[in-house]
């Protein structure tokens, strides 16, 4: 059978040019249905102002600029006039991009969700337990359900091509042998997972959490799969596998609540009047914004050769208003001691015997030795 070349080519072209025509427009009736959702989204925030419109607005624009397009695109693609080999070609290529733009806009959603919750439950305040065991909770679960939805989406495209669904098939023969290698080759990244999930229900640690570790104060900042950050009080962050948190011993100092007693020590002279300083520093908690009038006791817990130690403790709401309250209540009682009592400060006392009298002599004897 001979064919005339001349007498097909306008054949393909024209089947060409109504594909390109069915893609396009699927592709501009996808994309003019996600603005015409948009602006009516936009209408209704400028109605009604909630947190649910902007927070899909802000997470979802993108990845709807994306889906909407070749979710249409999907379902006008029959009508393209190809052969059964180039449409599956191109509907396998639609599928792909589906399941792609499908899976960013899940993972958006889950953003979308945790605007909502972190609305609900503010974690500005002091005392804040509650607050942080579910953003801790929070944190780890969304970087599960976001793993598990690239994972799943991954496999997904994998799996629709014969080839590698073929390839898996050879590999699950071989699972046994292969999950040994794996758990060896993963042990302590498996060790971590598993510490992942004991930290985010057991919660030995928090998001927001004040931890004293490897000597260094800061805030819990953040929990991943496979280690913390430590925000140092100084700006720095220091970063602990989650094993650490499992297997060795650390200060959690908001553990059951944000209260927290400050200690000061005072050393002065034995002659200091012990009443009169404790009657100034409950003067001076008492007029201070950072006592939470719980504890303010002032007592002598040392005495050495030459000073007496005192003790201060305040109470305060939270570490960080402890440390201020310290600070000031030391300066404070030093300023006091030098005003009124400056002879009580610590000194050192040294004694001089008096000098020997000359031995008595008789006068002649006392003539000759002159």
């Amino acid at each position: 059978m001979r064919f005339n070349l001349p007498e097909l080519l306008p054949d393909q072209l024209e089947a060409i040019l109504y594909t390109a025509v069915v893609i396009a427009g699927g592709l501009a009736s996808g994309l003019l249905l996600k603005i015409v959702v948009f602006l009516v989204l936009r209408a209704y925030n400028r109605r009604e102002d909630t947190l649910l419109s902007h927070s899909v607005a802000r997470h979802l624009n993108r990845a709807s600029t994306f889906f909407f397009p070749v979710l249409v695109l999907s379902f006008v693609l029959p009508l393209a006039p190809l052969t059964p080999k180039h449409y599956e070609v191109l509907r396998r290529l639609v599928e792909t991009a589906l399941l792609v733009t499908f899976a960013w806009g899940l993972v958006k959603t889950v953003d979308v969700i945790e605007d909502l919750v972190k609305q609900h439950y503010q974690l500005g305040g002091d005392d804040n337990l509650q607050v942080r065991k579910l953003f801790t909770q929070l944190q780890f679960v969304r970087k599960l359900v976001v793993s598990l939805i690239i994972f799943v989406a991954v496999a997904l495209i994998l799996m629709s091509f014969a080839t590698v669904r073929k390839i898996g098939t050879g590999l699950l023969t071989s699972a046994g042998i292969a999950s040994v290698i794996v758990g060896f080759a993963a042990q302590r990244s498996i060790g971590n997972l598993l510490a992942g999930f004991q930290i985010a229900f057991t919660q030995p640690i928090r998001i927001d959490d004040v931890l004293v570790v490897e000597g260094e104060w800061g805030r819990v900042e953040e929990i991943t799969f496979t280690y913390v950050v430590l925000r140092i009080w100084d700006e720095r962050r220091l970063v602990l596998p989650l094993n650490y948190f499992i297997e060795k011993p650390f200060q959690n100092w908001t553990r059951t609540g944000s209260q927290l007693l400050g200690t000061v020590f005072i050393y002065t002279d034995y002659t200091l009047p012990v009443e009169e300083v404790r009657a100034e520093l409950k003067r001076l908690a008492a007029a201070n914004p950072l006592w939470d009038q719980r504890v303010c006791v002032l007592q002598v817990t040392d005495s050495k050769e030459r000073t007496i130690e005192l003790r201060a403790l305040v109470s305060a709401s939270s570490s960080s208003r402890a440390f201020d309250l310290r600070c000031e209540i030391r300066e404070q009682l030093v300023a006091f001691i030098q005003q009124n009592y400056p002879e009580s400060l610590p000194k050192t006392r040294t004694a001089f015997d008096a000098a020997p009298e000359p031995p008595f002599l008789p006068t002649g004897a006392a003539a000759e030795a002159g």
